[in-house]
C-alpha cells in the first residue's frame, strides 16, 4: 500500500508492475511548431507521456487521460520523484473502470508542466537558459492541441474515450469542442466550462505567494540558483484547502492539537490541521516547479469555452457526435454541481447524448481521486456501454 499527498493521505493500492506502464517522450522539431492561442509558436517542444495496455489492430481502443493541475502523466504507476503510487490507481489498471487489459491508455503531461513536457524550467533554445517567464503563456486549448499532435505522431486518429477531472475535465471539454470527429465518448469530472471568479481569486493568492518570495527572482530562480520554496509551499497550502470539504477536514483533524496537550500561545503548528498543511506544502516543493504553477493556474483562469463560440456554450458542442458522462460531487465547492449542470444543459440544447451523475460524498473536490464506489460503478457502466457500441468486446 502507498499514499499520495494530493488526495489527503488516503490509503491507495499500488499495482506496481501489474499495470504495465511504458514511459516515452515525443519531440516536435522546428518544422512542427505548436501554434499557441497567444499567437506565438512554441518550437521545439517535447511531450512526455505514459501508456498502459495494448493498442488493438484498428487503434479503436484508445483512452486518453487528462491530468489535473498539479498531477502528471503517472496516473497508475509510481512517481519517479516521490516513489508514491500513481494518482489514479483506483480508476486505472487491470479490471478497473479504465481497464488496462482492454484499453490502450495514454496519459500525457501537459505543455507548461514540469515532468518532461516542455515548460518554463526547460532550456530556451534561443538563449541557452531556462525559459522562466520568457515561456509563452499557455491555455487549455494549447494543452489539447499538443495532445492531438502527440496522437497524430502515434498514428492514432480518434479516441474511444477522453477522461479527466478538474483541469483534466476542462481538457476533456476542449477536446469535444475542438475535435468533434475524434472523440467517441467523453467523461468530464468535477469541472466547469469556465473558471469562476472565486477560483481565479484562489489562484491569484497562490501566484502572489510565489512572486512575493525573494528567492523567486522575477522567475529567474533557476539561473540564480535559488528556489522559491516558501512561496510555492504557501500556494500549495492555500490550494489544498479548496480540494477538501469542511466535513472531511473536521473528521480528519477537528481541533486536535499536534503532539501537545495545550496550546502554546504562539505561532507554532499547535493544531493538527496546521501541521498537515505545512507537510503538504513542503512535500509539494520537492516535486513541482514554481513557474509551472504560475503558468498552469493561468491556463485554468483563461478557460472559458463559450467565449470561443460566440458566448453560447451550446455552440461549442453543436458538432459533437460523442456520448458524454458528466460527474460532480455534492461537497465540491471548488467546482460545484451547478457548473456541471451548465455543461449538461448546453449538451441538451444540441441534443447530445449525455448522462449526468451527482455523487453524494463529503470528501470535497478531491473525491474524484479517492475511493468512491458510486463513481467507479457509474464510470464502469458508461465505459462498458460505450465499448459495446464501439464494437469493443468485454
Amino acid at each position: 500500500m502507498n499514499t499520495i499527498d494530493r488526495a489527503g493521505d488516503e490509503e491507495r493500492p499500488d499495482d506496481g508492475g501489474r499495470v504495465g506502464a511504458q514511459s516515452a517522450t515525443a519531440t516536435f522539431g522546428a518544422g512542427e511548431p505548436l501554434a499557441l492561442d497567444s499567437g506565438i509558436s512554441l518550437s521545439p517542444f517535447t511531450v512526455a507521456y505514459e501508456t498502459y495496455g495494448t493498442l488493438n489492430a484498428d487503434k479503436s481502443n484508445v483512452i486518453l487521460i487528462c491530468h489535473a493541475l498539479t498531477l502528471d502523466q503517472y496516473a497508475a504507476s509510481a512517481h519517479p520523484v516521490t516513489g508514491k503510487a500513481g494518482w489514479w490507481p483506483f480508476m486505472v489498471g487491470p479490471g478497473r473502470p479504465i481497464d488496462t487489459d482492454r484499453f490502450f491508455v495514454i496519459c500525457p503531461n501537459v505543455v507548461g508542466g514540469c515532468m518532461g513536457t516542455t515548460g518554463p524550467r526547460d532550456i530556451d533554445p534561443a538563449t541557452g537558459r531556462p525559459y522562466g517567464l520568457e515561456f509563452p503563456v499557455i491555455t487549455i486549448g494549447d494543452m489539447v492541441r499538443a495532445q492531438a499532435m502527440l496522437l497524430d505522431r502515434l498514428g492514432i486518429g480518434d479516441i474511444f474515450c477522453v477522461v479527466g477531472g478538474s483541469m483534466g475535465g476542462m481538457q476533456v471539454l476542449q477536446w469535444a469542442a475542438a475535435y468533434p470527429d475524434r472523440v467517441f465518448s467523453a467523461i468530464p469530472i468535477a469541472t466547469a466550462a469556465r473558471h469562476s471568479a472565486q477560483n481565479i481569486a484562489f489562484h491569484e493568492v497562490g501566484r502572489q505567494a510565489i512572486m512575493a518570495d525573494p528567492e523567486w527572482k522575477q522567475g529567474a530562480y533557476l539561473i540564480e540558483g535559488t528556489t522559491p520554496a516558501k512561496g510555492l509551499a504557501v500556494a500549495r497550502m492555500a490550494a489544498h484547502i479548496t480540494y477538501l470539504s469542511e466535513t472531511a477536514l473536521h473528521r480528519k483533524f477537528g481541533r486536535n492539537l499536534q503532539d501537545r496537550d495545550t496550546v502554546t500561545y504562539g505561532f507554532d503548528a499547535d493544531f493538527q490541521i496546521e501541521s498537515y498543511l505545512r507537510h503538504q506544502g513542503s512535500t509539494f516543493v520537492d516535486r513541482f516547479d514554481a513557474n509551472s504553477y504560475l503558468y498552469l493556474t493561468r491556463a485554468m483562469d483563461y478557460f472559458d469555452l463559450a467565449d470561443d463560440f460566440g458566448g453560447v456554450l451550446a455552440n461549442a458542442f453543436r458538432n459533437t457526435k460523442a456520448r458524454f458522462c458528466v460527474v460532480s460531487f455534492t461537497s465540491d465547492w471548488l467546482f460545484p454541481t451547478s457548473d456541471s449542470r451548465q455543461i449538461v444543459h448546453a449538451l441538451n440544447a444540441v441534443a447530445a447524448n449525455v448522462s449526468f451523475v451527482e455523487i453524494r460524498t463529503d470528501k470535497g473536490h478531491d473525491a474524484f481521486l479517492l475511493d468512491e464506489p458510486e463513481m467507479f460503478a457509474t464510470l464502469r457502466g458508461f465505459v462498458d456501454s460505450a465499448a459495446r457500441t464501439r464494437g469493443l468486446g468485454a
